[in-house]
């Protein structure tokens, strides 16, 4: 991330957005479970929020930094903090009820590397398991605030397409301007 985005989503802007709108809207209905994956806290703005919706949150960030602080401020808080890849999940086959993930499937240097998140999110999945992120599209504006940093759009068209190609099913998308969420199932049969 650049400086900009290490900035902004350590902000009190986010921080309110994502505790008052953010949040509410990607969870929804969706029943999380007893033990979410959060993949990619970043600074952690989301972790506390999520937390109080789940007995039990991993937070997975790949900065060692960001993952450092994390677990610094939220130690034996039925939190814990691992820094790795999303592409790489160091977790046992069927370990989570949900997972989410907030503007972090762009941050993956190439869709060949989201795929590959999104096929380790289902194995990490217990099935019945739901999956929900959010992300932005593509525009000049994102590219802007991307320069210096790593930006791979997800095409919200093809969302489907490759959920369902890793194993999921029940995909859905709903966009709200230049965001979107999805929303995706693992099958109760595998």
């Amino acid at each position: 991330m650049n400086t900009f985005e290490n900035w902004f989503c350590g902000s009190g802007i986010w921080r309110w957005t994502t505790r008052r709108t953010v949040l509410p809207w990607i969870v929804g209905e969706s029943q999380l479970g007893d033990h979410l994956l959060e993949l990619g806290a970043g600074p952690g703005v989301a972790t506390p929020e999520l937390r109080k919706r789940v007995p039990r949150l991993t937070s997975l960030e790949y900065s060692h930094k960001f993952a450092a602080d994390l677990h610094a401020r939220n130690a034996g808080d039925g939190i814990s903090v691992l820094q790795a890849d999303a592409a790489r999940l160091p977790f046992p086959d069927r370990t989570f009820s949900s997972a989410i993930s907030v503007l972090m499937l762009h941050h993956l240097t190439s869709p060949e590397l989201q795929d590959r998140a999104f096929s380790e999110i289902l194995r990490v999945l217990k099935p019945g398991g739901v999956f929900l992120a959010l992300e932005i599209q593509d525009g000049w504006f994102q590219r802007v605030g991307h320069i210096r940093s790593t930006f791979v759009p997800v095409a919200p068209a093809t969302v489907n397409a490759r959920l369902t190609s890793a194993g999921f099913w029940r995909v859905t998308v709903d966009f709200r301007g230049n965001v979107f969420r999805l929303r995706a199932q693992r099958s109760w049969d595998h």
